[in-house]
């Protein structure tokens, strides 16, 4: 895919997640939609890097860790934390089901989404 349509894809992606976290939710099923935005909107983000990294000639940026170490270096990103946060909370909720993690991965979102959104914009800057 070309950057264009990932950062369109991932914008898209980004503006859905914002707008469930506006939602109330009353919910295990609710929170566990609100976390698989959140969890489609990261891997957009991750592979949007990707492919801007790749654009920028460099080469090893093939994992989702590496993709943010480049996106930090490059000012792309500014709380390296955050989004290793957000990989992290990512893997567990790929891999296993805990209902306590899930419910403190829910309490970040919020977070999430704004540092989410920030990536888009700068990104969206650099076409």
């Amino acid at each position: 895919m070309d950057k264009i349509t990932l950062i369109r894809d991932f914008g898209k992606a980004v503006a859905r997640l914002e707008s469930v976290l506006e939602v109330p939710v009353d919910s295990d099923l609710l929170r566990a939609g609100c976390i698989q935005f959140f969890e489609f909107s990261f891997e957009l983000a991750w592979k949007t890097i990707q492919a801007f990294v790749s654009d920028a000639g460099l080469q090893d940026a093939v994992s989702p860790k590496s993709c943010l170490r480049h996106a930090f270096k490059l000012g792309w990103i500014d709380d390296e934390a955050v989004w290793l946060s957000m990989l992290e909370s990512r893997n567990r909720m790929a891999h296993t089901y805990d209902a306590e993690r899930a419910l403190e991965i829910y309490s970040h979102l919020p977070s999430y989404a704004i540092s989410l959104r920030q990536l888009v914009h700068k990104l969206q800057s650099l076409l």
